[in-house]
């Protein structure tokens, strides 16, 4: 195995265990969810180039896409849940109380 393959495998977990170690601020699991799918677009750019088929190359893009639509619906409740509680811890979030 590649050493690049090696060191996106090692920033997704890295990314991965920052998403389950540190949840206590909404931020911080959106920058780590972030992470993740940096990792995954940069692995599918480079298994896309690797593989030659043409049908490959639109998973990046793909990819790419519902990263954006994550980070704009995150990044509208963090705008949302701190306008309505202050806040953005997340243990103190009930998501059942309208």
């Amino acid at each position: 195995m590649p050493p690049i393959y090696i060191n996106i495998i090692l920033a997704y977990t890295a990314s991965l265990v920052g998403l389950l170690m540190y949840r206590s601020h909404f931020m911080s699991s959106l920058l780590c969810l972030e992470g993740m799918m940096l990792s995954l677009f940069i692995l599918a750019t480079i298994l896309s180039l690797n593989l030659h088929f043409t049908l490959s190359f639109t998973l990046p893009i793909i990819l790419l896409i519902f990263a954006g639509c994550e980070t704009a619906v995150g990044l509208a409740l963090l705008v949302m849940i701190s306008d309505i509680y202050g806040l953005d811890h997340v243990q103190n979030l009930n998501l059942l109380q309208c």
